[in-house]
């Protein structure tokens, strides 16, 4: 009897031993969940407040930053001060007799003394042995330049070489010993948005330091400054900022500040500056060669936009059209390059746009043979694609700036003018005449076949049709349309009938050539649009 309930104790303590593991497995577990839920709860909590104090400490933070990068930057950057002699001052007949006047006004004396000009500008030094950066306009013409540090110490300043594509110049002190110096960085790596510092001597106060922001990259102030695509800046510049750096949060310079936009001559929030990649190139040549040498195929450029590229059946608008081959001895007219073909490689590489072929070719070594894509209307539908040789030559130093439009222009005379032998393009709001010998003779036009443009209607559709980039009106009175849509035009009725069918929507390329006085000759242009 007694072994058999010991043995019946034993199995009700096992049951009753199982349950309490079980229990004790689940008090276990669920202390765990709660466990982990209660710290997540803390550690959102804690990472909310983390947060919290961060963004509150982030305007000291970036505080903090600028005056870090203002001390490393300050040291390296220059006050620049210059004088110029004054110009001669021409006395009349009459200025002589004055002089010999014993009542002479002392005035009129002050007047005439030569006084030098002086002026104030900003730089920076981009090697320890006295190099310095600064902006061509600073120091053009000057007979001292006198450069003064944070220090307070003072040298005269030499022009080792100067570049006017990009108004750079290079300068140099001999200190007998290393100063302290900026580096420039990568102006490529910039973003809109960046933040930046300027510094320089806006009305000679010397050290001085602005923030602000990229607002945009590759700003063409002037459809001629092919080698100044500005970085646009909010940071206050000034006059005598000139030549100053502007400097990213690296405190490395991405840009030296050249030109202001302003409407009183002061700081209006537009400022640009030139992205270091150019001014290093520029360094780089004017240390080693004294000089900057470019390549150069002497055509005229223009970008292939969506309407060529719909007319002329291309798969993309890339690409570029010369417009002219205005250097009948250069490269390109050597090789065989004509108007209107149209490039789409440069040595193996895809050309976007005539801002990329530029750079292409200029960045080429003179002397150097590259191959050159093209496509050329021959008149049949397909462009037929060609590839040429190419012998790189040197960029002229001065090229002819293309003259504004209203002044190169050969109007008819008022007095001259014959009645139109027909009216047409009333859908456009253009007036046409054909040409005829002594139009073209009186017009400097000879050689050129096309339609002259007679008139155009201030409320029609040419009207409105800007050139890019300038905003200028892009058809003048004067100018005669070679071909509309790929097909040439001498008559009023070859016109109209590609007019005919236009609708709105549809693309239009025009091919025009103009009289360019500067120049004195005719030259070649492509206009674009869609017609609406």
């Amino acid at each position: 009897m007694q072994d058999v309930s010991k043995d019946q104790m034993s199995v009700a303590e096992k049951m009753m031993l199982r349950r309490l593991r079980v229990w004790i497995v689940a008090l276990a577990v669920a202390c765990v969940l709660a466990g982990i839920g209660i710290g997540a709860i803390l550690s959102g909590r804690s990472a909310i407040a983390q947060n919290e104090a961060q963004i509150a400490r982030a305007p000291e933070a970036l505080s903090a930053s600028f005056a870090e990068i203002a001390k490393r930057v300050e040291p390296a950057v220059v006050n620049i001060d210059t004088k110029t002699a004054a110009p001669e001052v021409a006395e009349n007949d009459e200025d002589e007799k004055d002089s010999q006047s014993m009542d002479r006004s002392l005035l009129d004396m002050l007047r005439r003394q030569r006084r030098p000009t002086r002026g104030v500008g900003s730089g920076f030094i981009v090697d320890p042995k006295g190099y310095i950066l600064t902006n061509q306009h600073v120091v053009q013409g000057a007979t001292k330049i006198s450069v003064r540090l944070q220090s307070g110490e003072q040298y005269i300043g030499t022009v080792v070489g100067v570049d006017e594509e990009t108004d750079l110049a290079v300068l140099k002190v001999e200190p007998g010993k290393d100063l302290p110096a900026i580096k420039l960085g990568d102006s490529n790596t910039v973003e809109v948005g960046d933040w930046v510092l300027a510094i320089g001597s806006p009305f000679g106060l010397e050290q001085t330091v602005t923030a602000g922001i990229i607002s945009k990259k590759e700003r063409q102030p002037y459809p001629q400054a092919n080698f100044q695509q500005f970085i646009q800046t909010d940071a206050a510049i000034n006059r005598g900022n000139s030549g100053g750096p502007l400097v990213n949060m690296r405190g490395e310079v991405i840009g030296i500040n050249s030109q202001i936009a302003t409407s009183t001559g002061d700081y209006n929030g537009i400022g640009f500056a030139l992205p270091s990649n150019e001014a290093n190139f520029v360094y780089k040549q004017i240390i080693s060669k004294g000089k900057v040498s470019r390549g150069y195929l002497g055509i005229n450029l223009e970008s292939v936009l969506a309407e060529f590229a719909r007319v002329y059946g291309l798969p993309e608008a890339k690409g570029v059209i010369v417009t002219d081959v205005r250097d009948a001895q250069g490269p390109a007219a050597k090789a065989g390059i004509q108007a209107n073909d149209i490039i789409i490689e440069f040595n193996g590489q895809q050309v976007t746009n005539h801002q990329d072929l530029i750079n292409k070719v200029a960045s080429a070594p003179v002397g150097q043979t590259v191959s050159i894509t093209l496509l050329r209307d021959t008149g049949a539908k397909q462009l037929e694609r060609r590839t040429v040789s190419v012998t790189i030559g040197e960029r002229p130093r001065a090229l002819a700036p293309t003259p504004d439009p209203e002044d190169d222009v050969s109007r008819p005379s008022k007095g001259k003018e014959a009645a139109p032998t027909g009216s047409t393009g009333l859908k456009l709001g253009v007036t046409l005449q054909e040409l005829k010998p002594e139009t073209t003779a009186e017009l400097n036009l000879t050689g050129v076949r096309g339609l002259l443009i007679k008139d155009i209607d201030p409320n029609g559709v040419i009207a409105d049709v800007r050139s890019p980039g300038t905003g200028t009106p892009a058809l003048l009175q004067g100018d005669v349309i070679l071909k509309i849509n790929r097909t040439p035009v001498t008559t009023l009725a070859e016109f109209q009938r590609v007019v005919a069918g236009l609708k709105p929507g549809d693309a239009i390329v025009m091919n025009v050539a103009r009289y360019n006085r500067n120049l004195d000759r005719v030259v070649q242009f492509v206009v674009q649009f869609t017609y609406q």
